[in-house]
């Protein structure tokens, strides 16, 4: 009787184990599923938010805005308004803001078709023509086969002329005063012609060009106009007949001539009249 009641005890505790272990096994395989799930949707998350700050950044980087056309019309004519300064002592800051106003920055009809920067009338003028209306309907202006061209008339227009000649008194570098000396001589009949310059001067640094040239380490040209419209060159090193008379569009016999020269030797800071 004993021995029986013994074999059911050990069947029963048997079983309660096995109920257990059951019991437990299946609850420790939920929970790591759990955590395994949870870990994987944590990593996804992750990994679009760094996705979307990728596509975000270029769209920064290319707002990039082009430059204006003022920009652009003294990155194109700079180094002409310098050689014009070398050469007839006029500031490339003066000269670059009148072609800017005169011309529309390139875009005025006179400078899109006759290449004629500085709105320059034909007084005389015996090259090409256009006729444009502006003070009166139909004024006749002068035409250019390129904008270089108008520059240079440009400087000759001003060094040229005796009304213009206390402008070339004055320090290279001082615009204010070349701006008001303009419109006193009668260049612009706009009272505001000069503000105008000093504005566009100063806005867009042109007053460092003049710097760049008067900080040149290059000898300049020396030029000077006499009452009579006679230009003078003072002689540089590296001068000859031949370089001059191209430079100043005549001939080496017409310089010879006009100077008495009876050879082609020339000397440093020797005066040379040229034929206009």
């Amino acid at each position: 009787m004993a021995s029986n009641r013994l074999g059911i005890n050990h069947k029963y505790i048997i079983l309660v184990v096995t109920m257990v272990i059951f019991s437990c096994g299946p609850k420790k395989g939920i929970v790591t599923k759990k955590k395994q799930q949870k870990e994987k949707i944590e990593t996804v998350e992750v990994v679009k938010t760094e996705k979307t700050d990728e596509v975000e950044t270029p769209e920064i980087e290319t707002e990039v805005k082009p430059p204006s056309s003022t920009a652009v019309y003294i990155a194109t004519y700079a180094e002409i308004a310098k050689e014009e300064m070398r050469k007839y002592k006029i500031p490339a800051s003066i000269t670059l803001a009148q072609g800017i106003l005169e011309s529309a920055s390139g875009k005025g009809r006179l400078a899109v078709k006759a290449n004629n920067h500085f709105g320059i009338k034909c007084h005389g003028w015996t090259g090409a023509k256009i006729y444009h209306d502006d003070d009166r309907s139909q004024e006749c202006f002068r035409k250019y086969r390129e904008a270089k061209s108008s520059y240079e008339d440009h400087s000759k227009f001003l060094t040229g002329r005796g009304r213009y000649a206390d402008l070339f008194k004055l320090k290279k570098d001082d615009y204010k005063g070349w701006a008001r000396g303009l419109k006193k001589a009668g260049y612009a009949t706009d009272r505001k012609y000069p503000d105008k310059l000093i504005s566009l001067i100063e806005r867009y640094k042109l007053y460092e060009y003049d710097q760049e040239v008067l900080g040149s380490k290059e000898e300049t040209i020396e030029i000077v106009r006499v009452n009579n419209g006679t230009t003078i060159h003072i002689v540089a090193k590296g001068d000859t007949l031949y370089s001059l008379s191209k430079r100043y569009n005549t001939t080496v016999d017409a310089i010879k001539s006009m100077n008495r020269l009876s050879s082609n030797a020339l000397a440093i800071g020797q005066e040379l009249k040229i034929p206009n």
